[in-house]
């Protein structure tokens, strides 16, 4: 299996992409098969067995994948339709907001495809707009440094404990900044949005001097080795895959409640080849497809068919009530604004630094 590289989240914002396309060659061989071309926030790495399994499935399909920030995609899609050039064939990223914008604006065509009416009404806008994946927004600790005491499993929890171990834990707490994590910044929306006290938290973090991070990575490398003791509104999947590897990596969904949000696909409406875009958007929604997500890249899934525990039925099922997934709704694009985005981001930093 490729090494995964890096963990790049939801960047509103980012600089061109320099990197070039990876190509998965036709199982069948054949030189003049069409093109699939995919632009997608999901590392190349865990992106191939779904690009394997689809190929399966199309053996006289090439696939044309670039691993682009969210910020990227929608540019480029934007940009080159603007253009009147064609675009991607099907694009898929974790910033909801801006997919959502996407289909809003005109950018993205209708998909009506054989799962459509049975998906679920929240993760499906318009046939245009897709929510593939069901990612809840958790804490992270170090399990070593919870052996006398139970981590934090709701927020009042997490001050609670910044307040009685202030020394111990100063410079060992972390989450997104949320001026360059897109992700960080959808959970601290929503967060606002569900919870009064959110900025009581806010500050408590930053009196424990708070490290803010761009991507999960980072976090969970130091959470894993004990640098870093306790991670607030870390995606869920990606701690889930530290988890698998790092036995000291520990998880709790929050019991007061857990944002959950999800990565979108869609067909742009300058696609190059829509039919095929279509074809790659049914098998993300297909069994197959959605059981890869869960079982293979730990990404929950949301068709309501696929068994087994990382799913969005098996995880609301459990955890009932206190899983609140963020709508594939035109309601995603209010922080877009350029003035309510810069008063959140203002109030986080003023929140932060006091003490």
């Amino acid at each position: 299996m490729r090494i995964l590289l890096c963990l790049c989240l939801g960047l509103f914002f980012a600089a061109p992409a320099l990197a070039k396309p990876t190509v998965f060659p036709a199982p069948s061989g054949n030189p003049d098969a069409p093109v699939l071309i995919v632009y997608s926030s999901l590392d190349e790495p865990l992106a191939a067995p779904m690009i394997e399994g689809f190929q399966r499935q199309n053996p006289d399909v090439t696939v044309s994948y670039e691993d682009l920030l969210t910020g990227e995609i929608y540019d480029r899609i934007v940009k080159e339709t603007d253009a009147g050039q064609k675009t991607a064939d099907f694009a898929f990223s974790s910033a909801m907001d801006l997919q959502v914008k996407l289909s809003n604006d005109g950018y993205a065509q209708r998909s009506d495809l054989p799962l459509s009416a049975k998906w679920p009404s929240w993760a499906n806008w318009r046939n245009t707009a897709y929510a593939l994946t069901f990612e809840p927004a958790v804490f992270v600790y170090h399990k070593p440094s919870f052996t006398t005491e139970k981590p934090p499993a709701t927020r009042a929890e997490f001050v609670d404990y910044l307040e009685h171990h202030a020394k111990d834990v100063h410079g060992r707490i972390a989450t997104y900044d949320i001026e360059r994590s897109g992700v960080g910044f959808l959970f601290m929306s929503r967060d606002q949005e569900q919870f009064a006290d959110i900025w009581s938290v806010i500050q408590h973090m930053g009196a424990a001097g708070v490290k803010l991070y761009s991507n999960s990575s980072a976090i969970l490398e130091r959470i894993a080795d004990g640098r870093f003791v306790l991670g607030y509104n870390i995606l869920g999947s990606y701690a889930a895959d530290w988890a698998s590897r790092h036995p000291d990596v520990g998880i709790v969904l929050p019991k007061d409640y857990t944002v959950v949000m999800s990565r979108i696909g869609l067909v742009p409406q300058a696609a190059n080849s829509p039919e095929l875009g279509r074809k790659y958007l049914e098998y993300f929604m297909s069994r197959e497809g959605q059981t890869i997500l869960s079982t293979r890249l730990q990404i929950p899934a949301v068709n309501p068919d696929v068994a087994g525990d990382n799913t969005a039925n098996t995880m609301q099922a459990i955890h009932g009530a206190q899983l609140l997934p963020v709508p594939v709704s035109l309601g995603l694009m209010v922080y877009l604004d350029q003035v309510k985005r810069n008063r959140l981001i203002a109030r986080w930093n003023e929140a932060l630094r006091l003490q």
